[in-house]
């Protein structure tokens, strides 16, 4: 079975990865948008659809007011992101789009409201605290999913590896996201946490899946040969998981293309993470699970 065969340099292109994804989160860090930073939010409907870049320069020259960012859905409605406003600030933006683009008959606020700098805060801690408690039940569970399993490999190590595995699914999409916030084509918001939090399972189903079947062969067939245990489990899961995560991957690929802008970033946070973490699930988890078996346990 290739996999197997090839594990070192499977191993070694996820390592490459998970270490260009490291890199590129220290040196440009994550811009954060004003749900963790805190800022004032407005959305608009405006008959006229006029460009970001239009309603920016507007927005920018007669209200003097500098946003964060703007986006724009397909059906005319917008989305712009400040620094905290005064009730002045946002009375006189609101007045300059009027003015341009025909009055309250054709420009409709749909909502807008503040988020404290403490509130973002709190929402940092919190998203941090749910990726990291969702990262410790993952590994409680497994573990006592696979409690029977004790030879050849604990099944402590089959938490272990999936662990590791997740940390490579939901790292190599805050690598790319923390690059393309920092040439401020997108910030990183809730729906970035949500895209994590999804990616976390939809990846450990696949692992799971896999080591359920490496269960049930080493029931079949034993644990002496554990390397063609691992194969024989790959190999029946392979084209299950690879037309599973194309199927998803067709759907992202086509709302990154042609959905809304709201959703597009949120689409390709599930797109690279599925990407990976099917990558992962293949290519990763099990060859780290023979390789734990070789250096650990083999010759016990």
């Amino acid at each position: 079975m290739f996999v197997v065969k090839y594990s070192k340099i499977w191993l070694s292109i996820g390592i490459f990865f998970v270490v260009l994804s490291i890199f590129s989160f220290l040196r440009f860090g994550l811009n954060l948008g004003v749900d963790f930073i805190g800022g004032s939010v407005l959305e608009l409907s405006i008959d006229q659809n006029p460009s970001k870049e239009e309603l920016q320069d507007l927005v920018k020259s007669d209200s003097k007011i500098d946003p964060v960012s703007i986006t724009k859905d397909e059906d005319k409605i917008y989305k712009l992101e400040f620094k905290a406003l005064s009730q002045e600030e946002n009375d006189l933006l609101i007045d300059s789009i009027n003015k341009k683009y025909g009055g309250e008959d054709l420009v409709k606020i749909i909502s807008k409201y503040t988020i404290s700098p403490s509130i973002g805060q709190e929402l940092q801690q919190r998203a941090v605290f749910a990726v990291i408690m969702v990262l410790i039940t993952m590994i409680l569970f497994i573990t006592y999913v696979f409690k029977g399993i004790s030879y050849p490999v604990p099944s402590f190590y089959y938490g272990l590896v999936a662990i590791v595995a997740l940390f490579h699914d939901i790292i190599i999409p805050i690598g790319v996201f923390s690059y393309l916030s920092y040439l401020k084509i997108v910030e990183i918001d809730t729906l970035f946490i949500i895209a994590l939090l999804s990616i976390l399972g939809a990846s450990v189903n696949d692992t799971i899946v896999i080591f359920d079947r490496i269960r049930e062969n080493i029931r079949k067939l034993g644990g002496d040969n554990f390397e063609k245990v691992v194969a024989k489990s790959i190999e029946e899961t392979l084209t299950r998981s690879i037309n599973t995560t194309l199927t998803i991957l067709f759907i992202l690929g086509s709302i990154i293309f042609l959905g809304g802008e709201s959703v597009r970033f949120f689409a390709l946070a599930l797109f690279v993470g599925m990407f990976f973490g099917t990558y992962s699930s293949i290519f990763l988890a099990s060859p780290m699970l023979l390789y734990i078996y070789k250096t650990k346990f083999k010759n016990k």
